[in-house]
């Protein structure tokens, strides 16, 4: 089977299957490279390469053109975000974002989505205020694979 279509193969059935949900996750660093190494394993398998090769996981990515799994996770998350934030402020969905927690207990407090979704927004330089114009939104979020 030709690597092109190895690649749509993964594309539209492995990886959403892999990040079902993921919209949802508090990530943690070790939890996103938990799933580039489980990613690169699928791509080393399906394209028929060991680690003992010694080739390289951009150039398999590359291969295959296939995005990062990271930045398909903060596509997701900021996707659901957009959809949320659009939402009349009295749909539940928008009411459980301001939920107050209980009480702290001691020790770091564990990571949380809107942490998580707050990160992503910082990386991308996009705004809270953004969501409310959909097709701008779109734009902004959407990373598309390499052609």
């Amino acid at each position: 089977m030709p690597i092109k279509i190895k690649g749509n193969v993964y594309k539209r059935a492995v990886r959403p299957a892999l990040l079902y949900g993921s919209e949802c996750w508090p990530m943690k660093k070790t939890d996103e490279q938990k799933l580039h190494v489980t990613e690169m394993k699928m791509l080393r398998w399906s394209g028929g390469v060991s680690r003992t090769d010694k080739i390289r996981n951009d150039y398999i990515r590359g291969s295959f053109k296939v995005a990062m799994v990271q930045e398909k996770l903060r596509e997701n998350r900021l996707r659901w975000y957009g959809h949320v934030m659009r939402r009349d402020d009295d749909h539940m969905t928008k009411r459980v974002m301001n939920i107050e927690e209980g009480k702290k207990g001691r020790g770091r407090p564990p990571i949380t989505w809107l942490q998580t979704l707050k990160n992503d927004l910082k990386s991308t330089n996009i705004s809270e205020r953004t969501p409310h114009n959909r097709t701008m939104w779109s734009k902004i979020t959407r990373r598309a694979d390499p052609k």
